[in-house]
Order: structure tokens, then C-alpha cells, then sequence
């Protein structure tokens, strides 16, 4: 892999890949981790890709599967944060409330959620990258927004009135 390529990969798909593993381990410096690790597997990975979109699935399907050996490791599962990081990789961006939001959802929801809204994946795709049915996807869906309802009621209503406006009711 040339220079060029290697840099292409970075600028293309860095922030999918930190945002999609901050919403799954809640910590911008695993998101980092992770975030270095799927590109090393993209430059020892000889696959020949059919397309941007089959890249960018390899990409989340690679991303969510390191996320998920992090998840699992003995590291994360024996090591308790004394200091909870309050840094939000989406701040500043006009969806940040919504995002805050989102990450308050349980694990299922939070990332079906973020794929479909925040990356424009159909249920059917996001399905495939969970490894889960699609009707489970749906559920996860329909439970995660009106979970999500409540959260930003809870927070006041103007951020309710703003989730309404951008996803629907």
C-alpha cells in the first residue's frame, strides 16, 4: 500500500470509525485504539474490494468486531476507570444533543440507532453488520427511539421538540 492510498483510507474513513466505536465503548481513548487497529488489519488485509461500499463494509464490520474483542478482553473486563472521560467525539456538531443522547442507550439500540441515522444504513444492512435479523434490527430501532424520547423529554423539552423535528415521532 502506497503513501497516497494510506492516506486516502485515513481521511476517508477516521471519523466513522471513531464515532462508530465511541458509541459502542464510550471512551475516546479506545475509540483511538480501535481506530489504529482497523487500519492496521486494512493495510495486512489483501482483500480486493468490489466498491467503496464494500470497503466502507469491511470498514464497520471490522470496526465493530474490534470493538467488541475490546469489550470482551480480560483488560476491560478486570480494570475499573477511576476517572469517567466526559469528552464526546461528537462535540460541537449540530446533533450533539441527540448524540449525548444516543449514547445513553443500551448497547443494541445505541449502535442500530447511530448506523441507520447517523450513517444512513437500512435496516437490512445494519442487520448484516450486527450479525442480527433484520426484524431485530427493527425493534431495536422502534424501542431505541422511543427510548430515546424519553431521554430528551427527561433533559427538557426543548431537546425533545428537536429529536421530534429530526427523526420523527
Amino acid at each position: 500500500m502506497d503513501e497516497s492510498e494510506a492516506r486516502r483510507i485515513v481521511t476517508t474513513y477516521s471519523n466513522l470509525i471513531l464515532r462508530l466505536s465511541y458509541t459502542y465503548l464510550k471512551s475516546t481513548y479506545e475509540a483511538e485504539d480501535v481506530c489504529q487497529n482497523v487500519f492496521l488489519k486494512y493495510m495486512d488485509d489483501n482483500t480486493e474490494f468490489l466498491s467503496e461500499e464494500h470497503e466502507k463494509a469491511w470498514i464497520i464490520r471490522t470496526t465493530i468486531n474490534t470493538c467488541k474483542n475490546v469489550l470482551k478482553s480480560a483488560y476491560k473486563t478486570k480494570v475499573v476507570v477511576m476517572d469517567e472521560i466526559s469528552e464526546n467525539v461528537s462535540e460541537g456538531k449540530p446533533y450533539a444533543e441527540v448524540r449525548e443522547a444516543v449514547l445513553l442507550l443500551p448497547k443494541n439500540y445505541r449502535i442500530a440507532i447511530y448506523l441507520f441515522y447517523f450513517e444512513g444504513y437500512s435496516a437490512k444492512e445494519i442487520a448484516a453488520f450486527m450479525g442480527k435479523s433484520e426484524n431485530a434490527v427493527t425493534l431495536y430501532l422502534s424501542r431505541g427511539r422511543r427510548k430515546l424520547r424519553e431521554i430528551l423529554k427527561d433533559h427538557g423539552k426543548g431537546r425533545a421538540e428537536y429529536y421530534e423535528q429530526s427523526f420523527g415521532k
